[in-house]
């Protein structure tokens, strides 16, 4: 029996930003922004992963520019953003005031919000504290950071998975050290001791880095050969790992789910996702009525895996008939 492969949809060509600016959002911090398609377009919040990954171009391709507005931020300490690798005054409250002061300024009522790893975490924190300003949520790689997904990830779960990757990870830290790995990046990476803190840096981001795609560490990003990216990277979700990303009680997240009742969902997560596994998209959509989950089959967490990308251009095309 003849069966043809299957046709899964392309990335948008790449555009560039209509305008781009700094925000004041504090006394330290300011925050680089872009904003593009028609300015009477389908107004869209990206949030870019990390945190402290930056935000990237490559956010715009899952929507069509000609009907999608699409803005996007690099958040506190990274990317063009500054002061850089900044912890200071840099919480999940801090970037949920930004992300309103923002909107305030482009003049946008609400928007839907984008966003996959970190970036649905902090969608999902955005959307339970101002879900008046929240027509939709398109969701990858659902983290909802509790400290059994830290566990999981950076102490031990996937490391039966990457072996090979989590041996190189684990390196820079001393075996009686080896207890409690995120307690031992943790002091590292606030160390003044730049040869320290780097090495460390390079393990924390290389580990991710390595099993962000199904076919494992050779599809390392180049960016995690940067050691200024790295740097930040690594400090900044360090310090949020560590202090439970801001939130009152591990599971939060969880607990607000019921305030996203009347707002319009779609969760898109690999099967085999290993830096965030799927049991809390699951968990989500359950506590969710309003979303959809669609689960990829032959995915990880990348968001450039061919059946992701797919999966969040028929998402895009949905709400554009939704929110159109």
């Amino acid at each position: 029996m003849n069966t043809k492969p299957v046709s899964r949809r392309k990335l948008f060509p790449h555009t560039d930003p209509r305008r781009a600016g700094r925000l004041r959002v504090s006394s330290l911090h300011e925050l680089y922004w872009e904003d593009a398609g028609p300015v009477n377009g389908i107004p869209v919040l990206g949030l870019h992963g990390g945190p402290g990954g930056g935000a990237s171009a490559e956010m715009r391709r899952f929507f069509d520019p000609r009907h999608y507005r699409v803005v996007l931020f690099d958040q506190r300490g990274c990317g063009r953003s500054s002061p850089y690798s900044s912890l200071e005054d840099n919480t999940t409250w801090d970037l949920i005031e930004d992300i309103e002061k923002l909107r305030k300024e482009l003049g946008i009522e609400k928007w839907l919000v984008f966003g996959g790893s970190w970036g649905s975490t902090l969608s999902l924190a955005y959307a339970v504290t101002h879900p008046e300003r929240v027509s939709g949520l398109l969701l990858r790689g659902i983290f909802l950071l509790t400290q059994r997904e830290l566990r999981w990830f950076y102490q031990e779960g996937a490391s039966h998975i990457f072996p090979d990757a989590y041996d190189r990870y684990i390196a820079p830290i001393p075996e009686d050290e080896r207890d409690n790995l995120l307690e031992a990046f943790y002091k590292r990476l606030m160390s003044d001791d730049k040869q320290a803190r780097l090495e460390a840096a390079r393990a924390w981001a290389c580990w991710e880095g390595e099993t962000l795609s199904i076919r494992g560490p050779a599809e390392r990003p180049p960016r995690f050969d940067d050691n200024a990216f790295v740097d930040a990277f690594a400090r900044i979700e360090c310090h949020y790992f560590h202090n439970g990303g801001f939130f009152e009680k591990d599971g939060w997240l969880l607990d607000q789910a019921h305030i996203l009742k009347d707002i319009p969902g779609v969760i898109v997560h690999g099967r085999y996702d290993v830096v965030t596994p799927m049991s809390s998209a699951w968990a989500l959509h359950k506590a969710w009525p309003k979303s959809r989950l669609e689960i990829i089959p032959d995915a990880g967490h990348s968001s450039l895996e061919p059946g992701i990308v797919n999966a969040l251009i028929n998402a895009t095309e949905e709400f554009q008939h939704i929110l159109g």
